[in-house]
């Protein structure tokens, strides 16, 4: 039976079915470089491995070892203070309005061909969703939208599902930038026209990458690929508005620094297998999915992207080069006080306010500050030599 590492009672994560499946993994299956990228860097997260750093109560003298995280995007581990800080960032750029929540959902027809043309074929998701709604926005609401879109690729068993989730504000800057036009009623736009636009623009764009050759096709005629698409009924949803800013922000956090799974879904690893929740939202209940551990990591590892691939974009009035100034003037036009910048929250103040629990105090005598002792640099399995039998 396997044993988890470190401590029987630990519950299982990403980084111990790799550590111990690997191998069974890559007996069967090829490791592209940009996976064996995050392989290497989930096995070696807050592990000597990466180097840290050693602190030492400036009272009691009790020395604590912190190894370094390996910020991969794609690390269970590694997308809590990523996410808080990019969150804070945004509090400032969250206006007095409704906001939308509109997920574009591509056909899984096109699963393959996706997996083997990430960069290609998400851009193409983000530019036919984003030119749907700048259209409609102009079109229908006379001026010009401002959201932002994240991509994901999985669904709740960790299968290819590639869609787009898009937080819209709901209104329009008209076009002299001189008026705020809100939508009106809690309405946005029809979901079967958002679709029907949303698959011309992506087809549109997919036939001319296929015709420069910007993408590898293999299988049936394009041409007949090309009828199968035009004939599926592309889903858009638009959702209730969500109206209050802090729900705004609960929005936020939930879509925007998600990896496919999180530890905490991982429940048994076991001769082999792995066991994780799952939400079955035509039920409404959660289940337990149980699959082999080479199937697990298989299914992990489709999620992963492409080197420097940009996967939170902002559009219309919240581009970033104009969207400061742009949210000013709505704000102006709404009557709300205009942001200023602020000064960057340190670490230990973000914990100290999400947590309640001041990082810096020892531990031991709960008096004295821990304060930067020594550096432990990359690639050394225990501290230095004069550290050694001191640290607890």
């Amino acid at each position: 039976m396997t044993q988890i590492r470190n401590s029987k009672n630990k519950t299982p994560e990403v980084a111990d079915i790799l550590h111990y499946h690997l191998d069974d993994y890559k007996a069967e299956y090829s490791l592209w470089p940009q996976q064996r990228k995050i392989v290497s860097d989930l096995l070696n997260c807050r592990t000597a491995h990466l180097g840290g750093h050693v602190e030492r109560c400036d009272s009691c003298g009790l020395l604590r070892i912190t190894y370094h995280s390996c910020r991969n995007r794609h690390c269970p581990k590694c997308q809590h203070m990523p996410r808080e800080r990019w969150l804070e960032k945004r509090k400032d750029e969250i206006l007095p309005v409704s906001y939308f929540h509109v997920v574009f959902t591509l056909p899984h027809e096109l699963n393959t061909v996706i997996l083997n043309n990430k960069k290609v074929m998400f851009n193409i998701l983000f530019a036919a969703a984003s030119k749907t709604l700048l259209t409609f926005g102009s079109n229908e609401l006379n001026g010009k939208l401002g959201f932002l879109a994240v991509l994901h690729t999985w669904d709740q068993k960790l299968k290819a599902h590639f869609h787009l989730h898009c937080l819209v504000a709901g209104g329009v800057l008209f076009r002299n930038k001189k008026k705020w036009l809100p939508v009106k009623n809690d309405y946005l736009f029809n979901e079967e026209a958002l679709s029907r636009v949303f698959r011309g623009k992506f087809m549109k764009r997919l036939e001319h990458a296929q015709k420069i050759g910007a993408f590898k096709f293999a299988g049936q005629s394009y041409g007949n690929f090309q009828n199968t698409l035009y004939s599926k009924n592309w889903v858009v949803s638009v959702r209730k508005p969500v109206k209050r800013l802090e729900h705004v922000l609960e929005y936020l956090a939930r879509y925007t620094h998600r990896v496919a799974i999180a530890n905490s879904r991982i429940k048994k690893l076991e001769n082999g297998m792995v066991s994780f929740t799952a939400k079955n939202r035509k039920k409404k209940r959660t289940e337990i999915i149980t699959i082999t551990a080479v199937e697990f990591i298989r299914r992990f590892l489709l999620h992963s992207l492409p080197k420097g691939f940009v996967r939170i974009r902002h559009y219309g009035f919240m581009a970033n080069r104009i969207r400061n100034e742009n949210l000013n003037t709505i704000r102006q036009m709404l009557g709300v006080s205009t942001s200023s910048e602020k000064e960057v929250t340190t670490l230990e103040e973000m914990m100290l306010q999400l947590t309640g629990t001041d990082i810096t105090i020892c531990t031991c005598c709960g008096e004295g500050k821990m304060q930067f002792f020594a550096e432990i640099p990359k690639d050394r399995a225990r501290p230095p030599n004069h550290l050694a039998g001191l640290v607890r």
